[in-house]
Order: structure tokens, then sequence, then C-alpha cells
């Protein structure tokens, strides 16, 4: 199941919830002493900097799998919607440091985790990623991942009943997020035991795998399910969905809705959809998203964050869709995927 430790950022007494969520974490996939303390600072700092100069926001803690093969890291997204940081490289040096809190500001987080990166815009808010891998594994997290996301479960749940799968193969890459229904821990065995199904099966084109996913799903209370497949080499995406998940593609300039057709994986007799393939070439970008994310959002505007990570893209189009005063009305899960090779042109 999608594990996230997920808390809300409102004073100072949330500071140390952060570091033990970290602690929590890291411990889940034995990151051993030095590494799970270095975590629990660096989230430490990133909560500290979201009580004082922010205001207050949310943290997410989980664990992320490096997209195209078994690899797992700690990752922790710091999400507010303060006054931002007008200049990031400078917040970012050495002896610049956030007040009395605990190490020396943000180049102390990025000293600490394999990867770190922070996008900011002033009047908007920031959001911060870090991402700690075991010792074997930190080469696979060092850098930009083209793939990635944030999940945020419905509030007093542990496991969000969302569920993000990735799986490479034969030159194509494979995307799946599941939606379980309802929320709570039936929905996440649905959503678990549909990204098991397609990390096990990743191979097949999506219609054979939706087929075999509305099998596999029969004796759960079933899912909403959005799965992509991409032939960078073929250059394009192929699309294919049923239920209440929403993908938007930007691509030459614009912003499509590829739409799903209605109905749940693993309930009734479904009928599958038929796939919808678009282009696919560099910068490129493919948003998939649950249904906690409000209806009116748009995503004008994100393509210009394409040459950021992906996870940073995620935890922006959440955090630009949501309030800071809207409690989450379901398990909100947003994935992004880029096109391997970045375009020029990407915007701050």
């Amino acid at each position: 199941m999608t594990r996230v430790w997920e808390l809300a950022v409102t004073d100072a007494t949330r500071v140390p919830d952060a570091a033990r969520a970290a602690t929590a974490a890291a411990r889940s996939v034995g990151l051993g002493v030095s590494r799970t303390a270095a975590a629990a600072l660096t989230a430490t700092e990133l909560a500290t900097n979201m009580h004082r100069y922010a205001g207050g926001g949310r943290f997410v803690v989980e664990v992320a799998q490096e997209p195209w093969g078994g690899a797992r890291a700690v990752q922790m997204l710091a999400v507010d919607h303060g006054p931002g940081i007008t200049d990031v490289p400078r917040a970012r040096e050495d002896g610049v440091s956030s007040g009395k809190s605990l190490g020396t500001g943000l180049g102390a987080c990025a000293r600490a985790a394999d990867f770190f990166e922070i996008h900011s815009r002033p009047g908007a808010g920031t959001v911060a990623v870090a991402r700690f891998a075991l010792p074997g594994d930190r080469a696979l997290f060092d850098g930009r991942a083209v793939t990635g996301g944030i999940h945020i479960p419905l509030g007093g749940y542990r496991n969000s009943g969302d569920a993000l799968a990735f799986r490479s193969g034969s030159g194509h890459r494979t995307v799946m997020l599941a939606d379980g229904l309802g929320h709570g821990d039936a929905a996440a065995q649905a959503s678990d035991l549909a990204a098991r199904f397609v990390r096990a099966n990743g191979g097949e084109d999506p219609a054979t795998l939706m087929r075999g996913l509305h099998e596999a799903l029969r004796r759960t209370r079933g899912a909403a399910v959005a799965l992509a497949d991409f032939d960078e080499s073929g250059h394009r995406v192929t699309f294919c969905g049923v239920g209440n998940v929403g993908a938007r593609l930007y691509r030459e300039g614009r912003w499509d809705a590829l739409l799903s057709r209605p109905g749940i994986v693993g309930a009734f007799a479904m009928r599958t959809p038929a796939p919808v393939v678009r282009g696919w070439g560099p910068g490129d970008m493919l948003v998939l998203y649950s249904d906690g994310l409000p209806s009116r959002w748009g995503p004008e505007g994100v393509e210009r964050l394409r040459g950021h990570d992906a996870a940073v893209v995620a935890g922006t189009v959440f955090r630009d869709a949501s309030s800071a005063a809207r409690p989450l009305r379901d398990d909100t899960t947003v994935a992004v995927v880029t096109h391997t090779s970045p375009a020029d042109g990407g915007g701050p």
C-alpha cells in the first residue's frame, strides 16, 4: 500500500512531527543511522522554514520508487502558499541560514540529500523536494526525475487510496494511476493490487493491461485507472482510462484532455475503452491526477516547469489547485511524466 506521512505545519509544535515522519520513513527502507539523521535534519529545516516564513504549509513524506526499476528512496515534499523566495540560488548558498533553525538553511538540505530541488514563485509559494536513497542506489536518485508524483491521503488515513506504478521494457515506459473506490484501507488494497499487476505485466499495451486489471480487481471494491504507454523511439503515447481519473497532455504549445470512459475497473461488465494515441516528443508533458484535485483546476502554465524535477511539478500542480484553508475531500494524487529529452526554452 502507499504509505504516506503527511501533516499540516500550522505552528512550531509541528516541526518535530515532520522530523519524526522523516525518521519513520527512513527506517522503513533501512537507510541507516546517519542517513536517517540527515533526513530528519532536512525535514526540520523545511518545516521550520514553512512555519517561519510562509505561515505554514503541507509536509509530505513517502517512499518513492525509482520509476523504471525496484530501487526505493525516501521522498519529502514541502509545499506552501507563502510569499515565495525572490532569490532561490542565494537562499541555497552556504552560510545563508533561516534564522534560528537547525543546520545552515537550504544549503544544508542540498548537501544532506541525494537530490534536492526548490521552486518558488513570489506571491504563489514554494515547493521543495528532497530524496534520500540507500548507499547502493544513490546514483539512481541524484538527478532530476522525468517521472514522479505526490500522494496526499484523505485526512486521518495512513495509506493513500491512490497508487502509482511504473514499468519499462522493450523501449517502452508504462505509467499507471489507480484511484481505489472511496478511501481508507479497502481503497488502498484495490489500488495497490492494480500497481502490483502493472509492474508484473507492464509490457502489455494499455488496452490489454486494462482488461487484465479488470479481472485482477474483481475481488476488490474496484478502482478508476489511467494507463499511459510511452514509445519514445516511435514518438507516440497511448492512453487508456476508465473512471474519474484526469489526464492532460502538453504538446506543440497546447494542452489537450485525454478522456477516460465512465466505469469502475473490477466492477460489473466493463467496456475496455479504445486507446487514444498522440504524438510524443522532446518538451512534451503528461499530467495524471485523481479526483481529489478540484475540478476547476486547469494546466495552463504548468508547461513552464518542465525543466524541473517531476515531483516538484506535481507538488506545484497540487499547491496551485488547492487552498491552504480548503480541506481535502478525497485522496489526491498527481503524477507527471516528461519526455526523456527536454526541449529548449523551459521556463523558471
